[in-house]
Order: C-alpha cells, then structure tokens, then sequence
C-alpha cells in the first residue's frame, strides 16, 4: 500500500508547475519578440533594395529628364544669318541685336570697331544700322555657316566674298534694306530677318544648314569647380583703341553680364533695354594695317591666347583655327571649353589690348 504524500509534498507540486508555465510563457514571448523582429528586419532589407534600384533607375541616363538649350532651337536646322552692324553711332542707336545668339566686335580702320550679329530661329523686325563688310569677319560668318548680310564692302571684302563663294546678300544690289530718312546717311539701312530670308531664297541660296554648330553649350550652368587659375570678374574692360573701351557689369540677379561702350551703357535704340550677355569670350588677335586709309587685317588663323568669362568668373583660355572657313576652337587647359547655355559676345581685341578683370 501506497504511502500518502505529505501535505508538504501537495503543496510544493503547483508550485512547480507554475514555474514550469512561467517558464514557457517567458520563452513563448520572447520567440514572439524575435519572430516579429525577424520580419521587420526583412522588411527591411526589401525596402532599402527597392530603394537602391529605384536610384540606379533615377541616375540612369534614359529616365533623368534632359535638359535642352534655350540659345536656339536644337531640333531646328534654320541657317543662321550674320549682319554687319555700324558702330559709329554712339550707345543708343542699335536696334534688335539682342536677339542675336552671337555676337563679334572687332577692329576697323580708325581705331574704331565694327560688330556682326548671328541670328537663328528669330524673326527679329527691325535691326540694323546695316554697314558694310570688311574680308576678316567673313572667317567667323563662314564658322557658323551662316548667310552674310551687308550693306556695301570694301575692295578686299569683295574679292574674298567672290573667292571664297560666301552665300551674301548685299544692300548694294539686293532687296532685303530700307533706310530711314530720320536718320542721317550712311547710318541709317535697316533690316529684317524675314527679308533677309526672303532674299536669300529668291538668289537661290540653302537656308537650312546641319553645320551652324560652333560652341559647346550646355543646358546645365557652369560651376568653376578649379580655384587655381579662377578670376573673380564682376567688372570687365578691354581697349580697342585710346578711343574705343568695352566694359561689362555682372548682374548677379539676373546672372549676365551689362555692355557699356566708353563707359557709357549701350542700350537699345526701341526697347531702351541695356544689352546684355551671359558669355563673353576674349580673344587676342594681332591686326596690321593694309593700306593709307587705315584698313586692317587680321590673323584669324592660328593660336592664340584670352578669357572666357560667365557667371562672375573668368578663366584663361587659347583658341586655335586651321582655316578662313575652319571652325575657331576654344580650350580650357587642353579640353575644348564647354559654356553656359546663352547668347555669347565674343570679343575680338588687339593682342596689345589692355584687359582688366576684377
């Protein structure tokens, strides 16, 4: 027979069956802890991997969103039209050059200078005043592949245009000009582009051109990113003569640079708005003089040395040409320059020129 346990032994027998279910409960919870924390970890890694891939999709080339250029129309292959300007005029009498995306100025007999404006996908009504060619500005007309228009020529500019079988059209001969009797002569021809157009379809010449392309824009806006040769340029100024001076102001707010001419604002003649750049190019090129009358030449063709200068900065550069037709290439540190998205005056200076960047 069987002995009866104690009441002690009664008692101690829940006791450790409670322990027991404690015991369980504790592991069963903390299984739970795990589990749970198991997934969310998981999860986790699921998300960051989705995160990753959707980068790697975002910084794939063919989903960014591209950017075009806002200096002309990219997807159009309207040949540009260069326009010989009279700068004998004072600061105030110019009219529609800022539309331009391309602008030259550049020495003419007497010191003074001369400009020619490049124009593409603008039907700009009234610009001028119109003057006559001189041979070295059909060099940078030719690197754009653009139609040149002028009112008259000098005896060297007329056999180059005839030599070199330039696509002009000039007031002289061709419709396309008007003057404005208000005015005196011989400042006072005036043009349009679609008159130009007009012309320049009636004398049989292409107006569609796939090598206009000269500088390398990007849409992007150009950050110095390499301090070590870096000017600060907010105030720019160049002689082209003791009687000539170009200067330009940045405009920090709108980020283009303010034309003056001897100091003074050059400002357009209907509008009243003071032109203006994003890009200033300067170039050094030695001229000579050709004859009694003061008539230049210029060493196009070559190297040489100058400053580009945006967004309140300016770098040194060298720009190098093979030919009259050739295309002028410009280069920072033997890369070719890449410049902002903008209209562009490029300043053709004596090699002597006295240049101040501050």
């Amino acid at each position: 027979m069987r002995k009866p346990k104690s009441l002690c032994e009664v008692r101690i027998k829940p006791n450790r069956n409670k322990k027991k279910i404690i015991i369980i409960s504790v592991i069963s919870v903390a299984l739970f802890l795990i589990l749970i924390g198991l997934f969310y970890f998981l999860l986790s890694m699921n998300d960051n991997k989705s995160n990753k891939k959707e980068k790697i999709k975002i910084d794939d080339a063919s989903t960014v969103e591209k950017k075009d250029l806002t200096v002309y129309d990219v997807n159009s292959n309207k040949r540009p039209i260069a326009v010989m300007i009279d700068n004998n005029v004072g600061n105030n009498a110019h009219v529609g050059l800022q539309d331009a995306y391309l602008t030259y100025e550049i020495i003419v007999e007497g010191g003074l200078t001369r400009i020619m404006v490049i124009f593409k996908d603008v039907n700009t009504s009234v610009i001028g005043p119109v003057r006559s060619s001189r041979h070295y500005f059909l060099d940078y007309a030719l690197e754009s592949d653009a139609i040149y228009a002028h009112y008259g020529w000098s005896t060297f500019a007329q056999n180059d245009i005839r030599a070199l079988g330039v696509n002009n059209i000039n007031g002289l001969y061709d419709n396309g000009y008007y003057r404005n009797y208000n005015i005196a002569a011989p400042h006072n021809v005036f043009t349009s582009i679609e008159d130009l157009y007009n012309v320049a379809s009636s004398k049989g010449y292409s107006t569609t051109s796939d090598n206009y392309s000269l500088l390398n824009y990007t849409p992007d806006d150009i950050a110095f990113n390499d301090t070590s040769d870096l000017l600060t340029a907010n105030n720019v100024s160049m002689t082209y003569s003791y009687s000539e001076v170009r200067s330009y102001t940045y405009d920090a707010t709108n980020r283009y640079y303010l034309r003056y001419m001897n100091n003074n604002p050059h400002t357009d003649r209907d509008s009243s708005v003071q032109y203006h750049y994003k890009n200033i190019i300067i170039m050094k090129v030695n001229n000579y003089t050709l004859d009694s009358y003061g008539r230049q030449d210029l060493d196009t063709v070559g190297n040489g040395e100058g400053y580009y200068i945006t967004n309140g900065y300016a770098i040194p550069i060298t720009w190098s040409k093979d030919s009259r037709s050739g295309k002028t290439h410009y280069y920072y540190r033997d890369n070719e320059l890449v410049i902002s998205d903008g209209n562009t005056m490029i300043q053709v200076v004596p090699v002597n020129s006295s240049i101040t960047i501050s």
